[in-house]
């Protein structure tokens, strides 16, 4: 699939629970990860996502916040994938940043030159990419 979301992560449907309008599918990913996306009832319907389907979840990079430090907070976003910075490419503003997760998925995030600094982002660098489930985009093949 081409798409311009940097983030695309094949994955399989391990739950689906659905509510009045909205539903929360659940997307196993081969490292163990699970990827939570909020998508409407009548979008679950209309592409036939059910328990056992292989998905793809798209997150555009610039949805992804970078967390090295929870300081004893929790936050509300379902989807914290912990890894590890494998890349940081500077820009004019902004740097793209990839990180790595425990099963080999690639995670780019858009953040500014000046976050980079605060958080010490590097190579090797332990963090956390969080993203909101309403910013999943949920494709199947089809």
């Amino acid at each position: 699939m081409k798409a311009s979301a940097r983030n695309q992560f094949v994955g399989t449907v391990t739950e689906v629970l659905i509510g009045a309008v909205n539903a929360e599918v659940h997307v196993g990913l081969k490292g163990g990860e699970t990827i939570v996306a909020s998508i409407t009832k009548e979008s679950v319907e209309k592409l036939a996502i059910k328990t056992g389907i292989e998905v793809i979840a798209l997150v555009k990079a610039p949805q992804i916040i970078i967390v090295t430090d929870f300081g004893g907070y929790r936050l509300s976003a379902r989807n914290q994938l912990q890894g590890t910075v494998t890349q940081v490419k500077p820009g004019a503003v902004n740097a793209e940043v990839d990180i790595e997760l425990k099963g080999g998925e690639q995670v780019a995030a858009t953040v500014t030159n000046d976050s980079v600094e605060a958080l010490g982002l590097s190579k090797g660098k332990p963090t956390t990419a969080v993203f909101k489930a309403g910013a999943v985009i949920l494709a199947v093949a089809g």
